[in-house]
């Protein structure tokens, strides 16, 4: 999506689209997300990182208005069982399972915050970087859409090129992430989208968004907003 000032954003399937940090957008990004039907932004962060940079473009209030931003963060900020697999923060397809197992009724919170805002609109999904806890949405979202396990693995690497290219022009945010040229960054995104797509069939997204607690009137707001069942 070329909306302005946004990085990293890409369609994901039917209304829903994906992204990093909204702080990123300028007025125009706003309005341009508002134009292609946009109506709900979905903050997957923990709420700590919802701040303004300096270097972040002013944005007047009106530029959002029509557009409501929910916090459904991905995970409990800091919980000892999970750090200790992921470090500080989730950077890796492998550790999708473990925030799947750890912390259902954070996913199932996702999940409702899209069925609840698909009256209204179209749907856009954000974390900080656009890769990765959107990413995990992000995949659970394309099986539930009927996606190819081809488009969900391409719709991971995308983004992590995305977010490669970023750093590439502007430096990484901070020493635990770092550009990486094609030749290392080829073989990785290769591994990591089989990956994703190995996590997201092993879960099952509508039983396992069932089985902890997402009512079938709530799956049915989401499946209706990604399109599923609609010819591609």
């Amino acid at each position: 999506m070329d909306w302005d000032g946004a990085v990293n954003a890409w369609h994901v399937a039917g209304g829903i689209y994906r992204m990093g940090r909204r702080e990123w957008l300028t007025e125009a990004g706003w309005r341009q997300a508002f134009d292609d039907g946009v109506r709900t932004v979905v903050d997957l962060r923990n709420t700590a990182e919802g701040r303004r940079r300096d270097s972040d473009p002013v944005v007047p209030a009106a530029a959002c208005a029509g557009i409501e931003v929910v916090q459904a963060p991905t995970e409990e900020p800091g919980d000892p069982r999970f750090t200790a697999v992921t470090g500080p923060y989730l950077n890796d397809p492998a550790h999708y399972a473990e925030n799947a197992r750890l912390f259902p009724e954070k996913l199932v919170d996702v999940f409702r915050a899209i069925a609840l805002a698909a009256p209204r609109g179209d749907v856009l999904l954000h974390c900080a970087a656009g890769r990765d806890r959107s990413g995990l949405v992000a995949a659970m979202v394309q099986d539930l859409a009927g996606d190819s396990d081809e488009a969900i693995a391409e719709g991971y690497r995308r983004a992590a090129r995305g977010i490669n290219e970023r750093y590439r022009t502007h430096g990484p945010p901070h020493n635990r992430e770092r550009y990486l040229a094609e030749a290392e960054l080829e073989p990785l995104l290769e591994q990591r989208g089989l990956t994703v797509v190995a996590f997201v069939r092993g879960l099952d997204t509508r039983s396992y968004l069932l089985a902890n607690g997402l009512c079938p009137s709530e799956l049915d707001a989401v499946l209706a907003l990604s399109g599923a069942g609609v010819a591609k």
